[in-house]
């Protein structure tokens, strides 16, 4: 099934600035929250699709790749490759209920561990080279990615072994201490992350000795990267939880791929069209003939008429570039160039002196002929 629209899951126009797409989402999120349904697969379904929205459409660069390329410019997702579930939605979107879980006084604030601050991994940026060929067809990658990675030896934990943490006893375990105070209004209650364990909840007693307590190493992971069809020069795609693992299992951060275009041989990209620059002789251009051109797909055949006039453009439909997230695709455009020989031998100079007088050889240009501008204008449109 494909993936409704990022806008209309949470119901707002493509002009929602961050406070609408917030509480829009807030909304959402309080509607079909698991505790509000417990043990409705449908209604923790659409939880999920409307943390996914919100994690594209709150996030800037996200959201203006979403904007220019759709599902294509976030190409891992939410849930493609980051495997976030329950804990970890509540762990990064808790500031939307303002600190910890919208129904907590329901159920006597025990029931879920949303407190405790769970830290995120840091962002890894790699570049990719694509051929011309990859970028019109789409293309799968596998790159070696050197990062951290949740230690082998402790699983992550930061501790020597499963006794060397305990509860910590200041916020007994919640990750967040409450105070209350009077004021001239009453009495305010506020939330802070526990001085004692950084709000994780936990205290380690004995650290990891690989890790040093960190709950990371430095690893390698072979990624595997799927590449639309139409991808540009700068663009960016970004992989949800294939970035750096967070210390003591958080939420791992993103990749982020920039695509590096490698200049073709004969070829060269214009949007989604592709432009090849043909060079004649005079002989064939006077006379007519057919030639070989280089497409994305291999050669391909094209005529040339007789009495072609140089600066004709010539179009090959459906040879370009497709657009991203699209069906529509550009087209080739092959430019005819007549060469003129900058040397002629002594009989050829004869041959020409005796055409240059001929009436065939006198320029008349008629109303089919376009000029340079005419024809610049008729290809941007």
């Amino acid at each position: 099934m494909s993936k409704r629209d990022y806008y209309d899951v949470l119901g707002v126009s493509r002009q929602a600035d961050a406070a609408e797409i917030k509480s829009a989402y807030r909304k959402l999120a309080i509607k079909y929250h698991p505790d509000k349904n417990p043990g409705d697969k449908d209604a923790e379904e659409n939880f999920k699709e409307a943390a996914e929205a919100y994690e594209i459409l709150s996030n800037q660069e996200k959201k203006a790749r979403y904007d220019q390329f759709g599902h294509a410019g976030n190409s891992g997702g939410f849930g493609g490759g980051g495997g976030m579930n329950m804990d970890d939605i509540f762990s990064q979107f808790g500031d939307i209920f303002g600190g910890g879980h919208p129904f907590e006084s329901f159920f006597g604030g025990g029931s879920r561990s949303s407190g405790r601050r769970v830290q995120k991994g840091s962002n890894l940026r790699i570049k990719v080279k694509l051929t011309l060929e990859e970028i019109a067809k789409g293309t799968e990658k596998k790159v070696k990615v050197n990062k951290q990675i949740v230690c082998t030896t402790c699983d992550g934990s930061g501790a020597k072994d499963k006794s060397s943490f305990h509860t910590c006893n200041t916020c007994g375990g919640s990750g967040s201490v409450r105070r209350v105070t009077n004021t001239i209004l009453g009495q305010m209650q506020t939330t802070s992350t526990c001085p004692t364990c950084n709000g994780e909840g936990v205290e380690i007693t004995a650290k990891c000795t690989t890790c040093k307590g960190d709950g990371l190493e430095r690893g390698e992971e072979t990624i595997t990267i799927n590449i639309p069809a139409g991808v540009s020069e700068g663009m960016q795609l970004s992989m949800t939880g294939k970035g750096n693992a967070a210390p003591r299992g958080g939420i791992p951060g993103d990749l982020i791929i920039l695509v590096e275009e490698v200049p073709h041989e004969s070829l060269k990209r214009d949007g989604i069209n592709v432009i090849y620059d043909l060079y004649i002789n005079f002989a064939d251009a006077a006379l007519g003939t057919s030639v070989e051109v280089p497409t994305i797909d291999g050669k391909a055949k094209i005529k040339i008429d007789a009495g072609t006039q140089g600066g004709k453009i010539l179009r090959l439909k459906g040879k370009g570039i497709p657009e991203v997230n699209s069906y529509h695709k550009g087209d080739q455009l092959i430019y005819v160039n007549i060469w003129t020989p900058k040397a002629v031998s002594s009989e050829e100079r004869e041959i020409l002196e005796k055409l240059k007088g001929s009436a065939n050889f006198k320029p008349q240009p008629g109303k089919s002929e376009k000029s340079f501008f005419e024809r610049i204008k008729e290809y941007f449109e």
